[in-house]
């Protein structure tokens, strides 16, 4: 048997990208999740990968949406990503988002988002692992630091020469 506290310890020894999922849910607000854990999947077809806890209140929105926008978030959106890692309804409080041509809820900074229709769910024990068809991907017009999370701790990622 694996102790949970040390495998949390050894898995947050990876650095990762910091994402932040959204969607609408069915009142038209904005509702999204945190995820460390998320990769390219697919070239052809396009497709991406994130896995949310099932015991998100955001899961469920996100599954019966079927769609959605991935935010690769920038190292100066520490409020984003730990607001949305929280539980409740208004986590997008004074967070500035705006709507995209497919739909999707877009916070106005990020390093790059990436607009979804979902594709496929699976089974990824405490997890869902959620596939998403990719259908618009955007890049900001100036480049932007990346946000890395590493051992519990949100971060920029240093310059690399």
């Amino acid at each position: 048997m694996i102790e949970p506290g040390i495998y949390k310890e050894v898995m947050g020894s990876f650095p990762s990208g910091v994402t932040v999922v959204t969607t609408l849910d069915e009142d038209g607000g904005i509702v999204g999740i945190t995820a460390s854990a998320f990769s390219a999947l697919s070239i052809d077809p396009a497709l991406v990968l994130f896995c949310p806890n099932y015991a998100s209140d955001t899961y469920p929105v996100l599954s019966r949406s079927g769609k959605f926008a991935i935010h690769l978030l920038c190292a100066d959106q520490q409020a984003e990503a730990y607001a949305f890692a929280g539980k409740g309804k208004d986590k997008a409080r004074g967070i500035e988002w705006h709507l995209s041509e497919l739909g999707n809820p877009l916070l106005n900074k990020a390093t790059a988002i990436i607009e979804c229709d979902l594709w496929r769910e699976y089974d990824g024990g405490d997890h869902a692992i959620v596939v998403g068809a990719v259908r618009n991907l955007i890049l900001p017009k100036q480049e932007m630091t990346p946000m890395v999370y590493h051992r519990g701790r949100l971060g920029a990622l240093p310059q690399i020469a």
